[in-house]
């Protein structure tokens, strides 16, 4: 299968429209020869609602406070392929938190994306997504360490999300230390020519 071929079927998709009780809008961002490789949980009802990756609380702190890049430099699609677990948005469960991502859209499309884009990079962001990447270890040993995809380097970061402070006070390191480190590989691969 060809990218653009995998892009047409993904925009397309209605897999979920009856397990989700609402019209799925798959989100896709990004090129084939997109520089980094990111790939979080799921799109929020904030993102479902403009089609546009990371435009809601989170977005505002992993491109502004933790990549510390412009909206052109995030949303320009030679630098950010922005994937996810899910291209849509799941609902919410019965405690009003959003449901986990369909496991049927990482065996469809995902690991098909994984294929076919030529990157450099790859950044897997969330618990649940390096679960899917990394089933074998830790969590904190993935944060704090550079892992490899395919052979090239993988980053794994916690959600920016603000229910996720809690982590992020237990592991001040990552703060002071790691996300400097990933701050720079990031800069250094988009501000690159490939």
């Amino acid at each position: 299968m060809k990218f653009e071929e995998l892009k047409e079927q993904v925009e397309k998709c209605n897999h979920c429209h009856e397990k989700f009780g609402f019209l799925p809008h798959p989100v896709f961002w990004g090129d084939k020869d997109s520089k980094i490789m990111q790939i979080s949980q799921a799109p929020s009802n904030t993102v479902h609602e403009k089609m546009k990756p990371f435009t809601d609380m989170s977005g505002k702190t992993l491109k502004y406070d933790w990549y510390q890049i412009s909206d052109e430099e995030f949303y320009d699609t030679r630098n950010f392929f922005i994937g996810a677990m899910a291209h849509c948005y799941p609902g919410k469960d019965s405690r009003g938190n959003d449901k986990a991502p369909p496991k049927v859209c990482f065996d469809k499309w995902i690991l098909k994306e994984v294929e076919l884009v030529n990157n450099e990079v790859y950044i897997i962001i969330g618990a649940k997504a390096a679960k899917a990447f990394f089933p074998n270890k830790s969590f904190e040993e993935l944060v704090f360490n550079n892992q490899e995809i395919n052979n090239k380097l993988a980053i794994v970061l916690p959600h920016p999300s603000p229910l996720n402070k809690k982590w992020l006070r237990d592991h001040p390191k990552f703060m002071e230390e790691r996300i400097v480190e990933v701050r720079n590989i990031i800069k250094n691969v988009i501000r690159s020519q490939k």
